[in-house]
Order: structure tokens, then sequence, then C-alpha cells
């Protein structure tokens, strides 16, 4: 079977449609997503498009990329009246994991057919870290997606080797234009596949003779037209701080250190790949035999010098996020699916590796058992009440994963894993439908955002957080937000205080009344909201404030 345009743009709807439900009653999801909304929406509502900033302060962390989607979503599918409501700033994301999913079952075509094709860009689209990141309004499915065209480019100028034939203008300029574009997407980070990939086949071949097939004496040229006048602006209008914070804090930081607690030994990826994968992660274990045997075929050779020199690397470094590899996942998803559709099984030898991929499979088991039962254990533990659709999900959802259960144990995987990617749509379904919206405790700022607005002074009214500083409050609020002490606090509605109010938590009260005192002011309490903030656990009794003469 091999595919065309028309399976491809099915598969892309397809994926649109799986990913579409739920990004509209999903509240912003701290601690990233909010960041960049807010980012974005300064952006349209300052009218600077080359300092990127979040409240009052410079958010040199990645160049302008990003924000510039996010920003456009918002300014074609929202408004004023959308400016604090987060699906439009989601818009690139669901683009880009939709086209990403399609890309995937392309490169997949090309290697090994069709079905491998199809198979692969499913175990993607359901793996628990797509479902995940394909539905905020980060940066993660956009970089994924420019990934994939620098490595389509690079397959294509691979298999035109390998078939003795030109390799087009075209692939050069799609390589190139998307190293420029994933430039300004994240800085050096893309020049690590980009680079990598060719590297390491060079390497393994002793050759790199077929890197002139992508133009290297001009291409680098339309990679600099790309990203080098936003560099320019940015060096301007920063004084050069962009550059020493992104690339020297925050790009060159992570290697040293792990960054905002975030630290993790070598094999943290390959821990986490269970869950972030799942439920390919299983398959994708059971897959290495077959691999290895097959190691030295330009197909896999060229895949795992897709995966490893990137893997290899981010385990390297101190600061580990499971999204950091999340671009090796495509390749993954080829290698898993065609050990499924295209290689007789190979199963392990050594009683060690059985052992281990026994342990594997049970570990994949209870995960999957837990990702059914989830939905109804979060609603009864947090809000103490049952949903009909949460259970109709897990209902739905337990029989094809028993099902998958027994598939694997008559060895029959490839109706395993269609039996339990069918199980995790389903879940996907209930969560981001029924379980997550309707979860109050842990949407502190979405309801201490509307307490504001019932109680807001002026049209332009400031809140001054004192307890809370998530940045999903300050996106909601807008940025007029002030994430201030109780000393700043209470100074600041002093001098402010006809158009502010202040959010402060129970635990700091007395702090706030003193300090307020101290100024000659006493606060009159509006209402007050009640929660778990998610980020750090920490349970909040917020009360809204407003300072009255003495």
């Amino acid at each position: 079977m091999k595919l065309d345009w028309r399976h491809y743009l099915g598969l892309a709807l397809l994926t649109f449609a799986l990913f579409l439900p739920g990004r509209m009653s999903l509240p912003p999801l701290d601690r990233d997503e909010p960041r960049y909304m807010e980012a974005s929406a300064q952006m349209l509502e300052s009218g600077n498009f080359v300092d990127v900033r979040f409240l009052d302060q410079p958010r040199y962390l990645q160049p302008a990329g990003i924000y510039w989607l996010e920003s456009g979503a918002e300014a074609l599918f929202g408004g004023p009246h959308h400016r604090h409501v987060a699906w439009p700033y989601r818009i690139p994301s669901l683009i880009a994991v939709s086209c990403a999913v399609a890309l995937t079952a392309y490169l997949g075509n090309l290697l090994f057919g069709g079905t491998a094709g199809l198979l692969a860009a499913g175990l993607l689209a359901v793996s628990t870290l797509m479902t995940a990141e394909g539905r905020m309004a980060t940066i993660d499915t956009v970089l994924l997606l420019d990934i994939l065209l620098v490595e389509t480019a690079l397959l294509r100028a691979f298999l035109d080797r390998q078939a003795e034939r030109p390799t087009p203008v075209s692939t050069a300029l799609l390589y190139w234009a998307a190293l420029g574009c994933g430039l300004m997407l994240k800085g050096p980070v893309v020049l690590i596949p980009g680079f990598g990939t060719l590297l390491a086949l060079a390497t393994i071949e002793r050759s790199i003779a077929w890197w002139s097939r992508l133009r290297p004496a001009w291409g680098w040229l339309i990679m600099l037209a790309i990203v080098l006048p936003w560099c320019i602006a940015i060096d301007v209008v920063s004084h050069g701080n962009f550059f020493s914070r992104a690339v020297g804090n925050n790009f060159l930081g992570k290697i040293g250190h792990g960054q905002q607690a975030h630290g993790s030994p070598p094999g943290f990826h390959l821990g986490v790949f269970l869950l972030a994968f799942w439920p390919g992660s299983l398959f994708a274990a059971l897959a290495l035999p077959a691999i290895w045997q097959r190691r030295a075929e330009p197909s896999v050779r060229f895949l795992l010098c897709w995966i490893l020199p990137h893997w290899l690397i981010f385990e390297a470094i101190a600061t580990k996020l499971p999204h950091y590899v999340l671009p090796t996942y495509p390749a993954i998803a080829i290698l898993t699916a065609a050990s499924l559709t295209r290689w007789p099984l190979q199963v392990a030898r050594a009683r060690w590796a059985k052992w281990l991929l026994g342990l594997y499979g049970v570990l994949w088991g209870v995960l999957g058992l837990a990702f059914v039962a989830a939905g109804t254990v979060l609603l009864s533990r947090l809000e103490h009440r049952t949903n009909t659709g949460a259970m109709i999900a897990a209902l739905g959802a337990l029989p094809l994963l028993l099902l998958s259960f027994r598939m694997l144990w008559q060895g029959d995987r490839t109706k395993a894993v269609l039996s339990v990617m069918a199980s995790a749509v389903i879940v996907h379904a209930g969560l981001f439908l029924t379980v997550i919206p309707n979860l109050q405790t842990i949407q502190l700022a979405p309801r201490a955002a509307a307490l504001f607005d019932d109680y807001r002074p002026c049209e332009d009214s400031t809140l001054v957080s004192v307890s809370y500083s998530e940045p999903s409050l300050a996106f909601l609020v807008g940025s007029n937000t002030k994430l201030l002490g109780v000393e700043a606090a209470a100074h600041y509605l002093h001098d402010n205080g006809s158009c502010a109010l202040a959010l402060v938590d129970r635990r700091d009260e007395d702090k706030f009344r003193a300090a307020m005192k101290e100024l000659g002011l006493n606060v009159s309490e509006y209402g007050r909201v009640s929660g778990l903030n998610y980020s750090n656990g920490h349970h909040l009794d917020l009360g809204l404030y407003a300072p009255v003469a003495n």
C-alpha cells in the first residue's frame, strides 16, 4: 500500500478533529502555556513585535517566532473581547500537530510503505506527550513540525543518494529554510537534529559527500536571511541583553546545571519514555531486537542517526524536561510501526532481556489501567463527585485495553497495538472533554480572575497578587497584574488604591493587614476562592481585598 496526498490530507484533518475537543474548555495550563499566551497578547497590545515581554519583564528565552504565530492567531481569530480566552493562542499548535502527524505518515511511507506510515502516525498522535503538547499554546509541537521538515529534506537527499538520482534544489531550499525558521523558534536547538543526523551518518559511513546535495555553498545564506534581521533588531533594542540571556543563561546554562528545579541525571528521558510515549512505548521496546538486527539497513540507519544524537545530547545536559526529546518520537514511531508491519517477530534471547521486557510490560499495563481510572479518581478525590462522561470514557476504554493485554499474551502485537490505541483515544477524550474542565479545585486562576472582574473598581484596574503568582492569573487578568511581596503590595495599594485590589492568601493575611495599617489604611474583603495550586501542590485560600481609609 502506497499513500498519496489525499491520504496525508485526510490524516491531517482527522488529527485536527482528534485534537480539537477540549481546546476551548481547557483553562490556561501553568506554567509555560500562559507565559507564551500573555507575552503574545502583550505583543499585540504594544505593537512591539521585536522585544518579547511578560508583564513588565523581558522574556529573553528564545527568539520571537512562536510569539508571532500566536499573536497572529489571536489577531485573526480572537480580538479585544477574546483577550483572556486561551483557544486562539492554541491554533498554531493544533495546525502543527496535524501537519506533524501527516508528515510522519509520509516519512514512514517513503521508508517502509503506507501501512507502516499510517501506524507510525497513529502511534505518534496518541502518545501521551504529543496529546498534551498538541493541546497547549507552547512551542514544542511547532518546533517538532519544523524539525520534521528538516529531517524530511535530509531523508530525500539520503534516498536520492541511495538511488543515484539528482536531488532537486527544492529539497535544499526546504532544508535551509526550515533551519532558519527553527532558529527563529528555539535558537540553536534546531541545529542539534539539523546537523546531528548528518554528522552521525557521515561518521558511520565515513563519507560526507552527499552533503553537497543540500547546496551548503549558498544554502546557509537562506538560513541567515530568515533569522538575521530580527537578531539585529533585538540586539539593538535590548542592548545585547537578549543574547547574553537567551544563549548564555538559557541555552548554555542548561548544560551545566538544572534550571528551575529541572535537573536530572542521565537516563531521565529513557525512564520517562514509558509514560511519555504510552501506549507505543512497550511496542517500541519489543521492536529493539528487530531494529538491532537491521541496524545496517539504510532506512534503519537513517532513523537511528536521527534519534541517537538528539537523545544522547539531551540525556547529557543537566536540565531535563520530557518534551526535549519529542523531536525523536516520529522516528521511534516509524521504527516501531516497521517492526509491526514489515519485519518478522524477533524475541530477545538473553534471559535478562526477557525479564526486563516482562517487567516493562507489567509497568506498561499498570500505567494503562491508571490512565483508564484517572478521570473518575481525580474527580472523586478533588471534587468529591462522579461524572457521567468520565465514567463512560473509562467503561469504553477498559475493554479495549484488556483486549490488548490478551492479544499481547497471544503474540498478536499488531491487533494489540490497534486495540490499545483506540483505548487511548477514548481515555484522552474523556480527560480533556469531561475531567479537566470540571476540576474546579485546581482552577484557582480562572476563579480568582472572575472574582476580580466582579469587583474591579476601574476599567483598567490592577490586581496585586501577593500569595499566588502563577502565569495563568496574569494572562486571565491582564498585563496590569502585579506580582509583589507583602510590603511592596501594601505600598502599591497606598499609592494606587482607587484602581487596585489585592489577592492575598490567608497565611499572609495578618502580615498584609499589618503592613497596610502602618500606612494608615485598612482593607475590606470582597470575596474568597480556595483550591489547589497544582504547580507546587500548595492549598490556597485567597481573599480579594480593597484598601479603605481608617
